[in-house]
């Protein structure tokens, strides 16, 4: 006869975790459960078992599924842009080979987020409510603004265009291209000729600055 497992015993307690790592976890979280099921589809319980918290924990760090959802977006795009324009800030060469890095750490992060990213489309487009709180946070503020202040300093002086609207457009050309790539290019075209038809055309576009 065999003696049964003794349960009553204490318990290993979880180590308690700061503010900041919890914040990662349940973005990291949200992240995937946004990607995979949408923004509609997502459920909070859903997000806090992933990152192993409580819905409280997730509410008292984000308020709401919108905020939530805008930070998991928001925040990773300005975080790795940020460190992004801070080493080219420090790199030498011209706006052109510079514009040609950037755009392809753009093109990596919007393929690496597509799902997100696609997520935040269909949500603003069917919903007014989430469409204002998108506009009124501008969720890209910081990343635009940096990059306007790189792009500046770089060439210094009067740029003959604004660069806070090239930074923009260009956002804007690699989104639509990476966002509907299957729409607008065959399939037997390599996804690398695709990456470089991109990060040429923006770049050329970006390059006015140095002529």
């Amino acid at each position: 006869m065999t003696d049964k497992q003794d349960d009553t015993g204490p318990k290993e307690r979880r180590k308690r975790r700061d503010t900041g790592a919890l914040t990662d976890l349940v973005l990291e979280a949200a992240n995937k459960e946004f990607g995979t099921h949408g923004y509609a589809g997502a459920t909070t319980a859903a997000i806090a078992r992933r990152a192993d918290v409580t819905e409280a924990q997730l509410f008292r760090l984000f308020g709401s599924k919108d905020a939530l959802f805008r930070a998991a977006i928001f925040q990773p795009l300005n975080r790795h842009f940020a460190e992004f324009f801070r080493t080219v800030a420090e790199k030498p060469g011209s706006i052109r080979h510079s514009a040609h890095d950037y755009i392809d750490a753009l093109q990596d992060f919007m393929e690496q987020n597509s799902g997100m990213l696609q997520s935040l489309i269909v949500a603003s487009a069917y919903s007014p409510d989430f469409s204002k709180q998108v506009r009124e946070m501008d969720g890209l503020r910081e990343y635009f603004d940096t990059g306007a202040q790189t792009m500046a300093k770089r060439r210094g002086g009067d740029l003959g265009f604004d660069p806070a609207l090239m930074v923009r457009v260009s956002f804007a050309a690699v989104l639509a291209n990476v966002m509907f790539k299957d729409w607008l290019f065959p399939a037997d075209v390599p996804p690398s000729d695709v990456r470089r038809a991109i990060a040429h055309f923006v770049t050329d576009g970006i390059a006015i600055a140095d002529e």
